[in-house]
């Protein structure tokens, strides 16, 4: 067996090892504190539902103890186990051109996977959702969604991948440099496009029709000097009974959309507060930050991918016969998750430091108190516990934990 391998497999046992003593740590955390509301919260939050959001987290960790447990043995299988391989031969006899070959073989590969994720996809929505009375969607919109998601994946994401395989081919040592620059480009387009092309696929936005509201959120809006196309109502309701709030685009093309459980379930100063806190983000430049993180990891990425493209040890220590671009970028996207997990606690921080800061921001232009209680509210109706252990909170967790956000807020009043 060859050293890269043991590597792999070393790096695969010790993640998923990780991972599951992260999700006992949380299972086992939230069951002892799931009969005692926490007392900054034991005036808001009934102990009924304090113990529904426990079973809730409870239900939500089966399934990823069996993700955790599929998971890696599918990694396994497509690699070592030889699927992948077998794909790429059985393709070969085609006798197509090596671009068109790659895109066949990415394409099967993306049908498999979809096909191998259904199943815990179904259980998540019309088991545990509809268990605890989120899901609102039915076979036929989770069937027309899916279909829908794969067509874009073929019509939106195939082409990008037979550019980066043209460039991998064709563009010398260099290629991942361009490769980069294709796929900002593609980035940044898809961020413009999104609210005004894509979202519209899925969900039916409406104006904000409430004009005492508008009229409260359009003077926030004056006062942090920011523009957008409007405020959007969008029916969230149709697909699940959670509710969020975002403001999504950049430049002229910007958006704040509310989703409409959200509006239902807070008063007019509790969603003053929350837009705040979505606006704080854009004036304390997070998106900007996070974009330029997020270009220097895609260039670190594509780099290493460069290098690794061209040894031996990368293809044979993953079960690969033969080299090709295409091999090149499955295997480095089956690959790279089993070694950047671990470092999943430093990116999840940036998160949470980004979400203290936009709250302070909310604090600054409306009311803390408002942002607490409309915080609580969402808490509540989205059944997020209000005890998950710091552990598992450090490494999954982009937001602070309850209890910390609603102390560090309840310090600005």
């Amino acid at each position: 067996m060859e050293n890269f391998t043991l590597i792999f497999l070393a790096v695969l046992a010790l993640g998923t090892l990780l991972q599951f003593w992260l999700a006992n740590r949380q299972a086992s955390y939230v069951t002892k504190h799931q009969d005692a509301v926490p007392e900054s919260f034991a005036d808001k939050i009934t102990l009924k539902d304090h113990q529904t959001a426990a079973r809730y987290t409870l239900a939500k960790l089966v399934i990823e103890r069996w993700e955790l447990l599929i998971s890696p043995i599918l990694l396994i299988v497509w690699t070592l186990g030889g699927l992948l391989n077998y794909l790429d031969q059985s393709l070969l006899g085609l006798e197509l051109s090596s671009l068109w070959q790659g895109t066949l073989l990415i394409l099967a590969m993306l049908l498999i996977g979809m096909l191998f994720e259904l199943p815990i996809s179904i259980w998540r929505t019309f088991g545990v959702e509809a268990r605890f009375g989120f899901n609102r969607s039915d076979a036929k919109q989770f069937s027309k969604d899916k279909i829908l998601e794969l067509g874009l994946s073929i019509v939106i994401g195939l082409p990008l991948v037979m550019v980066i395989l043209w460039l991998m081919r064709g563009a010398g040592e260099l290629w991942w440099l361009w490769a980069w620059m294709v796929w900002m480009s593609f980035t940044l387009f898809i961020t413009w496009a999104f609210p005004t092309w894509l979202a519209p696929m899925f969900n039916k936005f409406e104006p904000l029709s409430d004009l005492e509201l508008k009229e409260r959120l359009e003077n926030l809006l004056t006062r942090c000097g920011f523009t957008s196309k409007g405020m959007f109502v969008m029916d969230g309701s149709k697909r699940s009974a959670h509710g969020n709030a975002y403001f999504t685009g950049f430049g002229s093309n910007k958006r704040i959309v509310f989703y409409d459980t959200l509006l239902d379930g807070l008063t007019t100063d509790q969603v003053e507060a929350v837009l705040a806190h979505e606006l704080g983000h854009f004036k304390r430049k997070h998106i900007v930050k996070m974009l330029l993180t997020s270009a220097a990891l895609s260039l670190a990425g594509l780099a290493l991918l460069g290098w690794l493209a061209q040894q031996n040890w990368f293809y044979s220590g993953l079960g690969i016969e033969r080299h090709s671009e295409a091999l090149a970028l499955l295997l480095f996207m089956l690959m790279m998750p089993v070694f950047t997990v671990f470092f999943s606690p430093l990116l999840a921080s940036f998160s949470r430091k980004h979400e203290f800061e936009a709250d302070d921001y909310a604090a600054e232009q409306t009311n803390a108190q408002s942002l607490i209680d409309g915080l609580v509210s969402m808490y509540r109706d989205n059944a997020s516990t209000l005890t998950p252990d710091p552990w598992y909170s450090a490494f999954h967790h982009s937001h602070p934990p309850a209890p910390v956000r609603i102390a560090h807020l309840s310090s600005k009043i």
